[in-house]
């Protein structure tokens, strides 16, 4: 039996995602290609294990082999980001935010993070989220002028506003993040520092972004984004809060992890250390700083002037068009990106003045630095007549033939042996 006789309208939905994926460019920046070993390692009958609880310490029978892979992950993520303390069982990011709120506040309790019009999360207290309707949620933001983050005001707020958590990280922030400086600020208030590197998680673990291990109290993050793992959440800290936080996780939020997503996050951890992971995620670097070049070059203005990481911000209030019509025309010409917010804008979350774009998933794909040039020129051309149909297409054309240069699934077939049951011919 097979997907394709059970269920041919699933199996089609996922034959065209797989198109979809293989010939449009995916400048997402929280979107990655996991690799084909993490993609078969969460299709597989861990999926029928329910493992409440902890290696050595589940509430069913029949777990020695789930703890077996529970353990794996836990050991390899220690050694990935050298911490003391790792919880892989959140199912997100979100939730990993959760089990840390929920393990060391209590609702009503006040927190301080990164406003989300500038760039911060859902997670962080925005008003619409769980975080914002549990706690007492204050934002700060970005300096005016440089667009950077403006420890002058977080240190204020933190001074008349005395928050029990911190909260340093963001989802669309293309510069470093100064950890130090928010556990100086948290250290004065009394405070807990937790840091979110969902996005740059994989910048972390290849020592191209300085780590917050050893320096905040909490760490959560996604496993998939830069660390090109499966989609789910995790949870580092210091040894001393590791109790806690187990309790937090489970049962504080969750009932029963899912077996085959940690499978998929140990081999992730696995990939992550070795040496090519580095080079890797320096490329993804690169080329982030050539795409915002060339951006720039064609007349864009960036938030910030340009990028540290692995995205960048296109301020697009002197285009004379928004961030929703931007979105929909490069779709129309293969390149998919998201609508964003920058700093004070002034429309709304639907409608917004920007466009966020990453390299991780263009970097898997193996291209470059030339590449990058090429792309941010088809972007220019887009934008410049994005109701010209006639231009449209004829950048989808040269959109497919660099999909076809750098082809996904087929070369990882070639690289790994991988036969997938989802190949399209």
């Amino acid at each position: 039996m097979s997907l394709k006789m059970d269920d041919p309208d699933v199996y089609q939905a996922i034959q065209s995602e797989v198109i979809r994926e293989k010939y449009t460019l995916n400048m997402i920046a929280s979107e990655n290609y996991a690799s084909p070993a993490v993609i078969e390692a969460q299709a597989n009958v861990l999926t029928n294990k329910y493992a409440e609880g902890y290696p050595g310490r589940r509430y069913y029978g029949g777990c020695e082999y789930a703890d077996i892979v529970e353990e794996l992950a836990i050991d390899r993520a220690k050694k990935l980001f050298g911490a003391e303390y790792v919880n892989v069982q959140p199912h997100s990011g979100s939730q990993a935010n959760m089990a840390v709120y929920f393990s060391f506040l209590k609702p009503g309790d006040t927190i301080l993070g990164m406003d989300l019009s500038h760039g911060g999360h859902l997670s962080h207290g925005s008003r619409v989220s769980f975080s914002g309707s549990f706690f007492d949620s204050v934002a700060y933001g970005l300096e005016q002028g440089s667009q950077i983050i403006d420890f002058t005001q977080v240190s204020d707020l933190a001074k008349k506003h005395r928050p029990k958590i911190i909260i340093a990280g963001a989802s669309a922030y293309p510069r470093t993040i100064d950890f130090e400086k928010f556990q100086d600020i948290a250290s004065s208030v009394d405070a807990y520092l937790m840091a979110d590197i969902a996005h740059i998680a994989g910048l972390v673990a290849a020592d191209l972004h300085p780590s917050p291990v050893g320096v905040a109290d909490f760490i959560t993050s996604t496993t998939h984004k830069t660390l090109r793992g499966p989609r789910g959440g995790l949870v580092l800290a210091k040894e001393q809060y590791g109790a806690k936080l187990d309790k937090g996780v489970f049962p504080g939020i969750q009932g029963g992890p899912l077996m085959q997503i940690i499978a998929g996050k140990a081999v992730a951890f696995a990939e992550a250390l070795k040496p090519e992971f580095r080079a890797y995620q320096q490329q993804v670097i690169n080329n982030a700083r050539a795409l915002a070049e060339g951006l720039t070059a064609s007349g864009f203005e960036l938030v910030t002037g340009g990028t540290d990481n692995h995205l960048l911000l296109i301020d697009l209030t002197s285009r004379g068009i928004s961030g929703a019509e931007a979105e929909i025309a490069l779709g129309r010409a293969g390149i998919v990106v998201n609508k964003n917010v920058i700093p004070f804008d002034k429309k709304g979350p639907k409608v917004t003045s920007g466009l966020r774009l990453g390299s991780p998933a263009l970097t898997t794909r193996g291209m470059k630095e030339k590449e990058m040039k090429v792309i941010a020129d088809l972007v220019g051309k887009v934008l410049e007549k994005p109701s010209d149909e006639k231009n449209i297409e004829k950048v989808k054309g040269i959109v497919l033939e660099l999909c076809r240069t750098f082809p996904i699934y087929e070369h990882l077939e070639q690289k790994e042996g991988w036969q997938p049951h989802i190949v399209v011919s």
